[in-house]
């Protein structure tokens, strides 16, 4: 891509050689032993060079499993070093399939499955008032919302107040007192308005409240320890602040009314995003909504044992019932009041759809989320595959959209649907 173009696109720099910055796990690769061909794999891994080309994600992450072996899993690109921005005198550092990622909001399945676990173990009910456990909560007319209602984004309180400075994301004591004494716009749950960060706070406070405990030990007890996880922490240890992938706004800057939506929803202009998510306070802080830090094999991993129904190698994590209730809808197919799209949602994932959906065609029993709009971590039992594919780059609307749908379209096509008799029990 010639200078004058990068520029205008605000894109980092491909090398004409992929294979010179790609990554792969050779021995975490099994496509014979989920029985697809080697052509299967080298299709999906075609369309993430695709992506990669685009320019806009210096660096990005794939691991993708079918019937429970991993078919893919391989980095292209840089973890730093390679911004649009960067010169030729900035170290690179290659990013590999090791290197740990924030995954932004896709950490809003992680945390929700750790509610449904609160509500296995017997310690929550999903839908008593938020209040019932912390009563400070009820206050400006709050009394009535719903732990359910905050995991399914209809909570009312999709947003921190305008003026709410951004070190506040970083000051329990004080988001909380915030979030206690904000106005909701609704409290009946009617209506579904995507929670970027309020609800993870609130999610948080319940669990610390009902255990004794912070969420990062429950999340380390039940979660990262049983699963083997390396990373897969919410937020990351000073020690290791060098080994996470750096964040990078491309793509041209958003203008009205993408800019006005882009504020609506994450409270800052992406600019403002790319400064605070490399700041090293967000990346030790522990935001549960937002910014939980691991690998796409980690992820794909999550959902494997989801689709699995709650078990990891031979090892129950959560039940059977708890997996179908974090991924059942609830209500209907809306226009999100902020992200002004049609969504589905359960209490805690985002869901597909027929005959097209988020996760692709004929994706009805799919569930996953997305993760600052560019990274997609997804399970579909249809297919009986789990997918996460991560990156770097934060473009909003750009030139890349293209290529980011032709990968879920191809894995869609890779995977056709199965029999219902094959499909894991999630399914049913």
């Amino acid at each position: 891509m010639i200078p004058i173009a990068r520029r205008a696109l605000n894109t980092s720099l491909i090398a004409k050689d992929l294979s010179s910055v790609t990554s792969r796990d050779v021995a975490g690769e099994h496509p014979d032993a989920a029985g697809i061909s080697r052509e299967t794999v080298e299709a999906i891994w075609q369309s993430v060079e695709s992506l990669y080309r685009t320019g806009v994600h210096p660096g990005i992450q794939v691991s993708v499993r079918h019937r429970g072996h991993q078919v893919l899993h391989r980095a292209i690109g840089h973890a730093s070093g390679n911004g649009p921005h960067d010169g030729r005198d900035v170290v690179r550092v290659p990013m590999t399939t090791d290197t740990p990622v924030c995954y932004f909001s896709a950490s809003k399945a992680v945390t929700a499955l750790l509610m449904h676990m609160l509500s296995e173990q017997g310690l929550v009910n999903l839908m008593d008032p938020v209040s019932y456990y912390c009563p400070e909560f009820a206050r400006r007319g709050k009394r009535t919302i719903t732990v359910h209602q905050i995991l399914s984004h209809r909570g009312g309180i999709p947003a921190i107040p305008r003026e709410t400075p951004i070190e506040v994301l970083w000051d329990r004591d004080e988001i909380w007192r915030i979030l206690c004494q904000a106005r909701p716009v609704e409290v009946d749950g009617a209506k579904v308005a995507y929670h970027a960060i309020t609800g993870g706070f609130v999610l948080q406070r319940v669990l610390e409240k009902v255990t004794g405990d912070t969420i990062e030990n429950y999340l380390d007890k039940h979660l990262r320890k049983p699963m083997g996880m390396k990373w897969f922490t919410y937020g990351i240890a000073p020690e290791n602040l060098n080994d996470l992938a750096v964040n990078y706004a491309t793509g041209p800057t958003p203008h009205f009314p993408v800019s006005w939506v882009v504020r609506r929803a994450l409270g800052g202009d992406i600019g403002t995003v790319e400064s605070v998510t490399n700041d090293p306070r967000f990346q030790e802080a522990v935001i549960p909504a937002g910014n939980l830090c691991g690998t796409a094999e980690e992820m794909g991993r999550f959902f494997q044992m989801m689709l699995n129904g709650g078990i990891w190698n031979g090892r129950r994590v959560c039940s059977e019932i708890t997996v179908k209730r974090a991924i059942q809808q609830f209500g209907s197919l809306q226009i999100d009041r902020t992200m002004l799209v049609p969504m589905r949602f359960s209490a805690g994932m985002m869901l597909g759809g027929n005959p097209v959906g988020l996760w692709g065609p004929n994706s009805r029993y799919a569930f996953g989320h997305v993760g600052l709009i560019n990274k997609l971590c997804w399970a579909d039992p249809a297919r009986d595959i789990s997918v996460s594919l991560l990156n770097t780059g934060l473009p909003i609307v750009a030139h890349h959209l293209p290529a980011l749908a032709k990968f879920v379209y191809t894995v869609c096509r890779q995977f056709p649907l199965i029999p219902e008799t094959q499909r894991p029990l999630v399914a049913a």
